[in-house]
């Protein structure tokens, strides 16, 4: 075993740590095969049975570090004035088997948030939910925050959808236009199209974008977003929307994740469906 790798320093966060060089980063995940040296431990002239016994105690460390933070915080997000039900054992053991490897704090806020979830209505999330929340990245994270802040419900039904723009299938209307189709710059409210293809490879939305039924004229829609309630009337009784829908498990992420409010999304609804649509 190279002496470089035990001698090097561990590096600290913060401004100095995005300015070294890339080989001093590399020798610093030493630190977790078990090979840099800590104050309990010597990696010098250690044994490989050795070095992967530090390597399993760091990462049981981290574990538990990991599990303690997300049970912290469940604790702050669980009301002392309802009534809780004891965990499933099944669910409980794979929750904390998988919880246990979330390192992000945005993440670990999602998954305490979760767990005080399941303690006072239990069922929302299934081990199969788990699993492949257990795959979001902090990115897909952010993704996710940010696509729920342009999603909308529409009159009483309860899925979230995006509208992403309109149609005019007929009539005198779309006889004299270029498009039939209008759309909305999603890109322009921070979730650009590799942003929704992220979405749709996590699970989150489906794959593919769908179509209303042909809107009845001059009834209006009423669309809930996060920040404000919208009117929206057809002018003629040739359109349909478009929009991308959220799957069941993101359905479910939208209950624990604070979407982030875009009020540019407004603005742009008016503006590209105006023509079409009364507001």
């Amino acid at each position: 075993m190279s002496d470089e790798t035990t001698s090097q320093p561990l590096l600290t966060s913060g401004t100095e740590d995005n300015e070294v060089s890339a080989r001093k980063k590399a020798l610093v995940l030493g630190r977790f095969l078990g090979m840099a040296s800590t104050t309990d431990f010597q990696a010098h002239g250690s044994s490989t049975s050795q070095r992967a016994g530090q390597r399993l105690k760091l990462q049981t460390s981290e574990y538990q570090q990991n599990l303690e933070t997300i049970y912290k915080l469940a604790l702050s997000y669980t009301p002392s004035d309802v009534t809780g039900t004891d965990l499933d054992p099944d669910w409980r053991h794979q929750f904390f088997q998988m919880a246990e490897q979330i390192y992000s704090r945005r993440m670990q806020e999602l998954w305490a948030r979760i767990l005080a979830s399941e303690i006072v209505k239990p069922g929302h999330f299934s081990l199969r939910t788990l699993h492949t929340l257990k795959q979001l990245t902090q990115r897909e994270a952010q993704l996710l925050e940010r696509a729920l802040g342009v999603a909308c419900q529409i009159n009483d039904d309860g899925r979230l959808k995006i509208i992403t723009g309109c149609r005019v299938t007929g009539g005198i209307t779309g006889i004299f236009r270029k498009s039939p189709q209008s759309s909305i710059n999603l890109s322009a409210c921070g979730v650009p199209y590799s942003g929704i293809l992220t979405l749709v490879d996590a699970g989150i939305l489906h794959r593919g974008e769908f179509e209303t039924g042909l809107l009845s004229a001059k009834v209006p829609l009423a669309l809930s977003l996060p920040d404000k309630h919208l009117q929206l009337t057809p002018k003629h009784p040739h359109l349909l929307l478009n929009y991308y829908s959220f799957t069941t498990l993101g359905e479910e992420l939208s209950r624990l994740v604070v979407a982030s409010s875009n009020s540019r999304y407004g603005a742009l609804l008016r503006s590209q469906l105006g023509r079409d649509f009364s507001f």
